[in-house]
């Protein structure tokens, strides 16, 4: 048959596919699918792991380390307290007394770091303040002295700082040094630490608390002190 007449000639039916045929295909479309699933798996894999590596306790402990800070309680104590305190937050100058009642209840096992963060208009103030308290070793007495006087310089938690001035002066601090240490470069570093750590812990109010680096489960007296507690059992 010429080539002129096969090009006259009406289409033809396509041969049916043979079961070979049929077979090929269809394992080439499961391998495509399976390869799919694969991918999928393989995203949502390191979008975990990449969910966990944001916080892990790892990444959490470097955020918590608070050598800089002030510390209450024995060096050596098991039970590590960490609070991020605004100084004219009215629940921390609350929960303050809380805190210390258990370390004196439990001598030598429990100790509590300050972090720093200013979530109220003007606390920054007061935070370079206790920051520069520091220097001439009365941090402890300068935070309780603003604490319980807190109402009267921070009215509807608005810092005034012509009347904190009076209530640290009181402590028995040099003044003119207080106001040289403030703007210290130490003290800008050590604000900015806590600040960068508390941002990285995602504080977004004040008091914040973490056990032996693990956060209260939510917000309370009973928590804190159940959290305590446990970690006390956990290590004595």
């Amino acid at each position: 048959m010429s080539r002129k007449t096969k090009r006259n000639l009406p289409p033809s039916s396509p041969a049916p596919e043979q079961p070979a045929t049929i077979a090929r295909r269809n394992s080439r479309r499961s391998l495509i699918a399976g390869l799919a699933v694969l991918l999928v798996v393989a995203a949502l894999a390191a979008y975990a792991l990449r969910d966990r590596s944001a916080d892990p306790a790892s990444t959490r402990g470097d955020a918590l380390l608070s050598e800089h800070s002030p510390t209450l309680g024995e060096a050596t104590a098991k039970v590590h307290v960490v609070e991020f305190l605004d100084p004219a937050c009215e629940t921390c100058a609350q929960f303050y007394p809380v805190v210390k009642q258990l370390i004196a209840e439990n001598p030598g096992r429990i100790r509590l770091s300050v972090r720093h963060v200013a979530f109220h208009e003007g606390a920054d103030h007061v935070v370079r303040i206790l920051e520069a308290s520091r220097a001439q070793d009365r941090y402890w007495e300068t935070l309780e002295a603003l604490l319980q006087t807190q109402a009267q310089w921070a009215p509807h938690h608005t810092v005034r700082p012509d009347l904190v001035e009076p209530v640290v002066a009181r402590v028995g601090l040099d003044m003119q040094r207080l106001v040289q240490d403030m703007n210290a470069a130490e003290v800008g570093e050590r604000v900015t630490r806590d600040r960068d750590d508390a941002i990285a812990l995602k504080v977004t109010a004040t008091p914040e608390y973490f056990v032996n680096g693990r956060p209260l489960p939510e917000f309370g007296y009973e928590p804190l002190l159940a959290l305590v507690r446990e970690e006390l059992d956990r290590n004595y």
